[in-house]
C-alpha cells in the first residue's frame, strides 16, 4: 500500500502530485510524466473511435444505413467533428472537469458535490438526482465492459484487410489480448500509463499523417469544419442525420473516461493532451477518411485501414491493436474509481483496493472489478464477434452517460456554485438538447443490441440502490442491538456490571459514539472481563479524496477522565484506505488518557451474519440480492491494516 503523504495537492486542478518536485525543472519533469501517462491510460477510447465511427455509419448492414452521397458524406464528417467539439470539447474539458471534489472527477464526483451542504428544502430534489447519478455511473460500468471489446475487435478485424485468410483468428486473438490486458493490471496505471504513453503518442502521430494524405487527395473534405453542412444535413435530410447519429456518436466515446480518470492524472495534464495531440490527430482522421470515402464509395468497408498505405497496413493493425488495448484501459481505470467512490459513499460494499502508486493517490487496482470486467469483456467478444455488431449497443450507454452527467453539472453550478439561472439555462438547454437528440438517435437501435448496456446499466443500479437500502436497515437493527454507549460506560463505571479489569490495550471498532460495539457489550455480559485501556475507534469516510493529517483524528473522553475508555474518530477521505494501527500512532499520551501499548493492543471487530427476516423492509428478491452482495465485502482486518495474530472477531445475527 502506497505510503500516506498527507495534505492537500496543489491549485492547479491537478490531484497527481509529489512532494519531492519542488524545483522548476522537477516540476516540468513531472508535469510532462503526467501528460504522457494522461495519453496512455486516458486517451485509448476516444482515440481509436477513427477505427471504427464513419465505418459503422456508412455500413450498409445497418438497420438504417446512410446512403454514400458527396454531401452526405460532407454531412456525417461536419456531424462527427462538432459532436466532438460540443460533446467532449465544451461539455466535459470546459465545463465538466472544473466540477472536481478536490481532484476527483467523474459522475460519484458529482453526486458528492449534489449531497454535500444540501438543504432541507432541495433534498428531494438532491436524491432524484443523485438516483440518477448512480444510474449513469451503472451505465458507465456497462460502458466499461463494451469498450475492451468493440475497441479490440475492431483492431485485429484490420487482420481482414491485410489477408483476409486470417479472418477466422479475429476473436481467439482478441481474446487472448484482453486476458492479457486484465492480468498486468495488477502492476498499476502509474507502469502502465509508462509503457502505454509512447504508444499512444506514435499512435496519434501516425492516425494524423495517415489523415494528412488522404485531405491532400481532395482538400474539398475542409470544408466539413464548417457546422453549415452538420446543419444542413441534419435540417435537409433529418430522416438519414437522425438515424446516422447513433453512429456518430461513437466519435465521442471515451469523453467519461477523461472525466472519471482526472483523480489518476489531473485535469491539467488531461487538457493538455487533449488540445495538443488527441483532438487535432482524431479531427485529421476523420477528415480524411471522409475524403477517401469521396475517392470512392467502395472504401467505406474499411476507410481507417484504406487509408494507410499498403506497406504500412501490417504495421498499423498492430499499431492498433496496442492502441485499442490501451483505449479498455481507460474505461478500466474509470471503472475503479466508479467501484471505489460508490463504495465509499455507500452505494457498494467494502471492497479490497490497491493504491499502486506513491504519489498519486487517486492510482488504484481493485481486484473484483477487474475480474468482473474479465469476465463480461471475453463473454461479449464471444457472443458477438464482431465489431459492427458491438457498435449498435455501444452508443447507448455513452450517451446515457454524457446526458446525465451535463445536466448534473449544471445543477452543480447553480445550486453549489450560485450561477445565476439565465446563465445556466443558456448553456444547459442546447448542451442538453444535443444530448438528448443522440439519446433518441440511440433508442432506434434497442432491438439491434442497445438494450445490452441499458440492461447492465439497470443491474448495477439495482444492485448498488439495493445495497443502499439494506445498508441503512443494518444500520439501524444494528444500533437496537447494541444500546447506548453512555448507559453501557455508566453502568461500568458504577459497578452495576460486574467486571475484572485486565491488563492491555483493547481497540473495538464501531460505527459511531452513540452505540455500544457488538464485541465489547458480549466481552464484558458473557466472559464479564474489560481492559484497562480501551479505544472505541469510528472511521468516518468524508465527502473529500483525502483528508489532511490535522484533521485526521478526534478524541472524546465519554464523560469520564480517568476510567481509561475513550472514543476515537478516525476521519478519511473516499480514496483513502484505513490504517488503524498507523492512525492511533498519533494519540498522545494525554488524549488517550495514558501511553496506548499498540505494540501488544488487541483488536475487536464485530461480524454480522445477514438473514432474510419477515419484516416487509424490502421485497424479497432485494433482501436476496442485498445478502447476495454482501459476500463481496472485502475482509475487514485486512482493509483496515489490523495485525491478524491480534484481532478477534465476534458475530452477532441480524435480519432484514
Amino acid at each position: 500500500m502506497a505510503d500516506r503523504r498527507h495534505g492537500s495537492p496543489p491549485d492547479d486542478g491537478s490531484a497527481s502530485w509529489s512532494p519531492e518536485a519542488g524545483h522548476p525543472a522537477e516540476h516540468d519533469t513531472v508535469r510532462l510524466a503526467l501528460v504522457i501517462g494522461a495519453l496512455g491510460v486516458v486517451f485509448g477510447d476516444i482515440g481509436t473511435s477513427p477505427i471504427y465511427t464513419l465505418q459503422t455509419v456508412f455500413n450498409p448492414s445497418d438497420p438504417h444505413p446512410v446512403p454514400v452521397t458527396t454531401q452526405n458524406v460532407y454531412g456525417v464528417v461536419s456531424l462527427v467533428f462538432w459532436s466532438v467539439v460540443i460533446i467532449v470539447l465544451v461539455t466535459y474539458v470546459l465545463l465538466a472537469m472544473h466540477a472536481d471534489n478536490e481532484g476527483e472527477g467523474g459522475i460519484m464526483a458529482l453526486i458528492t458535490l449534489l449531497r454535500r451542504g444540501s438543504s432541507p428544502r432541495s433534498r428531494r430534489i438532491t436524491a432524484a438526482l443523485a438516483a440518477l447519478g448512480i444510474f449513469g455511473a451503472s451505465l458507465f460500468l456497462g460502458d466499461s465492459m463494451i469498450t475492451p471489446a468493440i475497441s479490440v475487435l475492431s483492431a485485429i478485424e484490420g487482420l481482414k484487410v491485410v489477408d483476409s485468410s486470417l479472418a477466422s483468428a479475429v476473436v481467439p486473438v482478441t481474446v487472448l489480448i484482453i486476458v492479457v490486458l486484465f492480468l498486468v493490471q495488477r502492476r498499476g496505471t502509474a507502469a502502465v500509463g509508462r509503457v502505454f504513453g509512447p504508444v499512444m503518442i506514435a499512435w496519434f502521430t501516425a492516425i494524423g499523417a495517415c489523415g494528412v494524405a488522404g485531405i491532400a487527395g481532395h482538400p474539398q473534405i475542409l470544408r466539413a469544419l464548417s457546422p453549415v453542412y452538420a446543419v444542413g444535413f441534419l435540417a435537409g435530410h433529418f430522416g438519414t442525420a437522425f438515424f446516422a447519429l447513433a453512429a456518430v456518436v461513437l466519435a465521442v466515446t471515451g469523453a467519461e473516461a477523461l472525466y472519471a480518470d482526472m483523480g489518476h492524472f489531473g485535469r491539467r495534464s488531461i487538457t493538455r493532451a487533449w488540445l495538443f495531440l488527441v483532438f487535432p490527430a482524431c479531427v485529421l482522421s476523420y477528415l480524411g477518411q471522409g475524403a477517401l470515402i469521396l475517392a470512392g464509395p467502395g472504401n467505406v468497408s474499411s476507410p481507417f485501414f484504406l487509408l494507410t498505405p499498403d506497406w504500412g497496413r501490417l504495421p498499423m493493425v498492430l499499431l492498433a491493436t496496442a492502441a485499442t488495448v490501451i483505449a479498455s484501459q481507460a474505461v478500466i481505470t474509470g471503472a475503479y474509481s466508479v467501484a471505489s467512490q460508490a463504495a465509499q459513499l455507500g452505494y457498494l460494499p467494502r471492497l479490497r483496493i490497491a493504491y499502486t502508486s506513491e504519489s498519486t493517490m487517486g492510482q488504484i487496482y481493485v481486484p473484483w472489478i477487474n475480474w468482473l470486467l474479465m469476465v463480461s469483456v471475453l463473454t461479449l467478444v464471444l457472443a458477438f464477434r464482431s465489431s459492427t455488431a458491438l457498435a449498435f449497443a455501444f452508443g447507448m450507454a455513452v450517451t446515457g452517460t454524457i446526458t446525465i452527467t451535463t445536466l448534473l453539472f449544471f445543477y452543480v453550478a447553480h445550486a453549489k456554485w450560485n450561477a445565476p439561472v439565465w446563465l445556466v439555462t443558456i448553456g444547459a438547454i442546447p448542451l442538453i438538447l444535443v444530448d438528448l437528440l443522440f439519446v433518441a438517435a440511440n433508442l432506434t437501435k434497442l432491438v439491434h443490441g442497445a438494450w445490452l448496456p441499458l440492461l447492465i446499466g439497470l443491474i448495477a443500479f439495482t444492485v448498488m440502490t439495493t445495497w443502499q437500502r439494506g445498508r441503512e436497515l443494518v444500520t439501524a437493527e444494528r444500533a437496537r442491538h447494541e444500546g447506548s454507549l453512555s448507559a453501557f460506560i455508566d453502568d461500568l463505571r458504577s459497578g452495576k456490571t460486574s467486571t475484572l479489569q485486565v491488563p492491555g490495550t483493547a481497540v473495538f471498532l464501531n460505527r459511531g459514539k452513540e452505540t455500544t460495539p457488538l464485541a465489547m457489550r458480549a466481552n464484558v455480559e458473557h466472559n464479564h472481563v474489560r481492559h484497562d485501556q480501551v479505544v472505541i475507534l469510528s472511521i468516518e469516510t468524508e465527502p473529500v479524496p483525502r483528508v489532511p493529517a490535522g484533521r485526521r483524528i478526534l478524541v472524546d473522553g465519554l464523560g469520564y477522565a480517568d476510567d481509561g475508555i475513550i472514543h476515537v474518530t478516525a476521519r478519511f477521505g473516499y480514496m483513502e484506505t484505513p490504517d488503524v494501527p498507523s492512525t492511533l500512532a498519533m494519540l498522545a499520551p494525554d488524549q488517550a488518557e495514558g501511553q496506548l501499548r499498540l505494540g501488544q493492543a488487541s483488536y475487536f471487530l464485530s461480524k454480522i451474519d445477514l438473514r432474510r427476516g419477515k419484516a416487509p423492509t424490502m421485497a424479497l428478491w432485494r433482501k436476496r440480492l442485498f445478502i447476495a452482495t454482501s459476500y463481496i465485502t472485502a475482509d475487514a482486518a485486512e482493509y483496515f491494516g489490523l495485525p491478524r495474530d491480534r484481532t478477534v472477531i465476534m458475530g452477532s445475527h441480524i435480519e432484514v
